[in-house]
């Protein structure tokens, strides 16, 4: 069994924002695949199943997301090295990703939640790009606010390839856990 988990923040307000790039991929994955997401209180997420691979993200916030992400590991004993968490990354360019193993969280408190609950960074993340502001045509906003704006219009014609071309990609990610 796998889980794949895409992070943001579940409040409406921020559902286009940069931060929220893995959850919507996440929907998107599943959209596309016909897997329905249903809300689990005793998560804390929205779950959804697929040949005993699970596609979940967090009711609550960004920063709390390992909460969720562990309960939901424990009670379907996923171990950390079948669990692929989507998220948003400054460090990239818009239109860029990179698939790691056992990192660090980079300064990502997403990241952090999901280590810190764990107890280990040995799992699977997928980084996509979001731009870093100093590379943005306003360099001096603060990378927490940077994440919370919407992508511009030009920006969002790349993004939307980015999930285009991520979602077959996921698919090959997820046949090549380790078992």
């Amino acid at each position: 069994m796998k889980l794949i988990f895409g992070l943001g923040n579940f409040d409406k307000k921020y559902q286009n924002t940069r931060h929220n790039l893995g959850q919507q991929i996440l929907q998107s994955y599943c959209q596309q695949n016909s897997i329905d997401l249903k809300n689990k209180l005793n998560f804390s997420a929205r779950v959804g199943e697929s040949s005993k691979n699970f596609f979940a993200h967090s009711l609550g916030y960004m920063n709390n997301s390992g909460t969720p992400l562990a309960k939901i590991a424990s009670y379907y004993k996923i171990s950390p090295k079948n669990i692929l968490v989507i998220h948003d990354d400054l460090d990239l360019p818009i239109g860029e990703w990179r698939l790691q193993f056992d990192r660090s969280s980079a300064g990502h408190n997403g990241i952090k939640s999901i280590v810190d609950s764990l107890n280990t960074q040995a799992f699977y993340r997928l980084r996509i790009g979001i731009g870093h502001p100093r590379n943005s045509d306003n360099p001096q906003i603060p990378p927490e606010d940077y994440v919370l704006l919407p992508f511009n219009a030009d920006e969002k014609i790349l993004v939307d390839q980015t999930i285009k071309d991520i979602l077959p990609e996921i698919t090959k990610i997820i046949q090549t856990f380790r078992s």
